[in-house]
């Protein structure tokens, strides 16, 4: 890597790097943040400050950076075998022994992988294998797949029309046909609506039954799947209530349609048990997986196939037309081997579930009591706070201010990434945090609100 200054590269990445997700524009002018080098749940940038990465890179970084037996795997890889394809009846070791590893530490009903490069492309994968699975059963016309508003599923053209984010509709035609989506199991939009007075669990089980109403409105024979994050991630954290999932589950067995559980943020960890699923109480026919399966050193996904669907497709014979030059990448599947080693070597399901994610709750649960946040709540290595204009009657803030916008950037600037959704700050820390580094975390969060409270009492943004 050559050796430049910071004015430097942000010079060479304004003429050249188009970043997803940005303002090009906005970008430009301003200048990139410069990264150059991480270990443990820290990283550093060009100008030599130190940050905690409170959100896992993006969600992916499960087992924190510099973590030398993810490197070394990669390395005896690159070295023995760097690449083949799994096209031509052919097979490499690593992904043979990934597929196997997987089966193992996935709900009993998985024997299966189907492998693509990201959780994108597993997204596309699912929209390919529920329509061919109904096609095999004999009923193609079930193809419309129902999935959730402010839900994400990538930014493929079929990952992107799976999620609910208008944002991303509203740019190329989206979604793709047979595609539908249901409100999302958040209470705050219903609160002044029918759901007015409600307990959480009986929220739960009225958000769950849209789906049965939008079931009935398409007509069952041609519903194809349900999609969901078990927590919606990029959607802003939303924990759904205990009753939410198994009703769901009841819905789709009752009208024989498949579920689908899009585990990219919330597999191998993040919530305290192997996969979100398990947290929340269903079992899927199919999961979508990446970012943690190799911690996202190496970029990795696929799809978990359940029994019904694996032997479908593979009993009934038959060409599946899909497939990516990079399914069961060598090395890729090598360091996802290690990074699944090492999750199970220091324990760190059971570290989530019965250390580390206990205590974040219990001090997540403390920033409740600050002027600017109206909730907070966490499962497992997740957690969001909702901010407030007016902390009594829960009123939020006009749009227009961007007070999450507000707060992340005191976030960047204090040396913490933690990040905006609307008025929800959202945290996803890697699984290996102790319980020092929580109270790192949380002091740096708290530090950040008091700033933006400064900010919204100068600006005479209070109620």
């Amino acid at each position: 890597m050559s050796n430049r200054n910071t004015a430097a590269w942000q010079a060479a990445d304004a003429a050249h790097f188009l970043h997803p997700f940005t303002d090009f524009k906005a970008l430009a002018d301003k200048g990139s943040r410069i990264v150059t080098r991480a270990d443990d749940i820290y990283l550093w940038d060009s100008e030599g400050a130190k940050i905690l990465d409170a959100m896992s890179g993006l969600w992916c970084v499960n087992v924190g950076y510099g973590q030398r037996t993810l490197i070394d795997a990669a390395t005896r890889q690159l070295e023995q075998l760097p690449f083949y394809n799994a096209f031509f009846q052919t097979a490499t070791p690593p992904a043979i022994e990934l597929a196997q590893r997987l089966a193992e530490v996935t709900p009993p009903s998985f024997n299966h992988v189907f492998f693509a490069g990201s959780g994108s492309e597993g997204n596309d994968t699912i929209v390919r294998m529920v329509r061919r699975y109904w096609d095999i059963a004999g009923r193609p016309q079930r193809k419309v797949i129902i999935g959730r508003i402010n839900g994400y599923h990538g930014s493929t053209m079929a990952g992107a029309s799976l999620g609910g984010m208008a944002a991303m509709h509203a740019q190329g035609g989206l979604p793709i046909p047979d595609i539908v989506h249901i409100d999302q199991p958040y209470w705050r939009p219903h609160e002044d609506g029918p759901s007015r007075g409600l307990t959480r669990d009986e929220f739960g089980l009225v958000a769950a039954r849209w789906l049965e109403a939008k079931i009935e409105e398409i007509g069952a024979d041609r519903v194809a799947a349900f999609i969901g994050e078990p927590i919606q991630g990029a959607g802003g954290v939303i924990i759904p209530p205990a009753t939410y999932w198994p009703e769901i589950e009841r819905i789709c067995r009752r009208h024989d349609i498949l579920l689908v559980s899009d585990e990219v943020i919330c597999g191998f960890g993040r919530t305290g048990r192997w996969f979100g699923c398990e947290t929340m109480g269903y079992t899927p026919d199919l999961m979508t997986f990446a970012k943690g399966v190799t911690s996202g050193y190496i970029p990795l996904g696929g799809v978990m196939v359940g029994d019904r669907v694996a032997r479908a497709l593979i009993d009934e014979g038959g060409e599946f037309e899909h497939g990516y030059t990079y399914s069961g990448h060598p090395v890729a599947c090598a360091v996802a081997l290690a990074n699944l080693e090492l999750i199970q070597q220091r324990r760190l399901v059971e570290h989530v579930h019965d250390d580390v994610g206990p205590y974040l709750a219990a001090h997540y649960a403390r920033l409740a009591e600050h002027p600017l946040v109206g909730s907070a709540e966490t499962c497992g290595l997740m957690g969001a706070l909702r901010l407030v204009q007016d902390k009594a009657r829960g009123t939020p803030f006009a749009p227009e201010i961007g007070i999450g916008m507000v707060c992340r950037g005191h976030c960047f600037a204090e040396g913490l990434i933690m990040r905006a959704v609307g008025d929800r700050m959202i945290v996803a820390p890697p699984l290996v945090m102790t319980r020092a580094q929580v109270d790192e975390m949380v002091a740096l969060i708290r530090r950040c609100l008091d700033l933006t409270l400064e900010d919204a009492r100068r600006a005479g943004w209070l109620a």
